[in-house]
């Protein structure tokens, strides 16, 4: 009797395994689907479905509807980004943007192309409204040494400064419309920080 329990519970498990394999990957052609330059509005459960080898009935069962599987992308590259940008330590400068350098490398191209569908989808305005409310927290982390001492409008305006010069588009005006390679990137943000977090 303890055998057949135990078998049924590795059948139990690797059924599980499976299924979340299957979920991975249906998430991973979601967003491969984006990536690739279709826009939210035109991609079909029929071609994620094909990116990820399954049928469209496995992505329904498995997510309920396109706005749904979206939304788990969405929430599966949040907590990824969060993940590995909350390493940062706070009042370290250059691990900070190195940190910042890595993840705009990544996945700035991206942040840019949702950025460029929000004014058209209400989802992409949910989506990068919690993205522009985890830039500022994490900006209000790393940075807050440098804010320690100031309050209301002075604290709030050398936060916003913060949050700005970290911003992606700060990144795509250096990176890719003034061709500055990575280094020079991190080199150029740690110059427009240096005012800021100049310690008198």
């Amino acid at each position: 009797m303890k055998l057949r329990t135990s078998g049924r519970s590795y059948v139990m498990t690797k059924r599980a395994q499976s299924a979340a394999a299957t979920a991975e990957r249906i998430l991973d052609a979601a967003a491969a689907e984006f990536e690739a330059g279709t826009a939210i509005a035109g991609i079909t459960l029929e071609a994620v479905a094909a990116r990820a080898g399954v049928s469209v009935q496995t992505v329904l069962r498995r997510f309920g509807d396109k706005d749904k599987l979206f939304s788990a992308t969405a929430e599966r590259q949040a907590a990824r980004v969060a993940a590995e940008r909350d390493t940062a330590v706070p009042g370290d400068l250059e691990g900070a943007i190195a940190n910042l350098a890595a993840h705009y490398e990544r996945d700035g191209r991206l942040a840019l192309r949702l950025l460029a569908e929000e004014a058209s989808s209400p989802f992409m305005t949910t989506v990068t409204g919690a993205g522009r409310a985890y830039h500022r927290s994490w900006c209000g982390q790393v940075f807050g040494p440098f804010l320690d001492g100031l309050h209301g409008d002075e604290r709030n305006r050398r936060l916003a400064q913060f949050v700005a010069v970290c911003d992606v588009y700060v990144w795509k005006l250096l990176r890719q419309d003034a061709g500055l390679g990575r280094e020079a990137y991190i080199q150029a943000i740690l110059e427009l920080l240096e005012p800021l977090t100049r310690r008198t």
